[in-house]
């Protein structure tokens, strides 16, 4: 048997997730004016020529962020296909969809209820899909009291 790992040596939360930019400026206008986050910090890295912008809903010290890693002169960029999705908490996915689908944002999957229900929780999850400017897969989940419960026989 493995001895566990001591507590105060494992990590201690989620800081970021990265993703690379095609357009730095277009990414950030794009999660501040469709998805509210707020620009939170910028470091230009002028030798290894790549600039990183974290964007978030909270104070980066407690809160996890979004990083947009923009190199400078790279602006061509492959979706693996272990990549899913980032997932975005709304109270209300139908009214954020038609504002976004307003405003241009591809709608990868329109909102409505997932058809199958969480074994654990009894939850059905209502949920969209949409792109950001370089395409990656943004989910918005409904949640809070909007939440689906539905009784399992």
């Amino acid at each position: 048997m493995t001895t566990p790992i001591p507590a105060n040596v494992l990590p201690t939360r989620i800081l970021y997730t990265m993703l690379r930019v095609s357009n730095l400026e277009d990414s950030i206008a794009f999660y501040q004016e469709m998805l509210g986050m707020s620009e939170l910090g910028r470091e230009t890295f002028s030798e290894a020529k790549f600039t990183a912008v974290f964007m978030g809903y909270g104070d980066r010290a407690t809160n996890p962020v979004l990083e947009l890693t923009y190199n400078w002169g790279n602006n061509t960029y492959e979706h693996g296909t272990r990549y899913g999705n980032l997932s975005l908490a709304v109270d209300d996915v139908y009214a954020l969809e038609a504002h976004l689908k307003e405003r241009g944002v591809k709608i990868l999957r329109p909102a409505g209820e997932v058809p199958m229900v969480s074994t654990e929780t009894g939850e059905r999850h209502t949920l969209a899909f949409i792109a950001d400017p370089d395409g990656y897969r943004i989910e918005l989940m409904q949640t809070g009291k909007n939440i689906s419960k539905t009784t399992q026989s």
